[in-house]
């Protein structure tokens, strides 16, 4: 039987991550609204787009939709727990899921 300390780094997480390029909305409050791209899902977070940073530890509203209609798919509270700038206008935002909304 294998253990958790002899699996490989991708297989130690506790939920399988998802491929997905899918549009997403961001909130923190009514006036601080985001459009982006979902790129990763899994059962514990996310993995986002957004046009601009934002702090570690910030609390967010995420609805991802899908390009078939279905909209939302998600919608959860959310915290940035890593964040990416990768050119000034775009940046990679690691969220981990607090809450799913209905």
């Amino acid at each position: 039987m294998m253990n958790l300390a002899s699996r490989n780094y991708e297989e130690k997480r506790n939920f399988i991550r998802m491929r997905v390029e899918a549009p997403v909305a961001v909130s923190i409050d009514l006036e601080q609204r985001w459009s982006g791209t979902c790129h990763d899902l899994s059962g514990g977070g996310m993995l986002i787009s957004l046009p601009e940073s934002l702090p570690l530890g910030t609390e967010l509203e995420v609805a991802v939709s899908s390009h078939y209609g279905h909209n939302p798919m998600l919608r959860a509270i959310t915290k940035v727990r890593r964040v990416q700038t990768e050119l000034p206008q775009h940046c990679r935002l690691g969220l981990e899921i607090i809450t799913l909304l209905d």
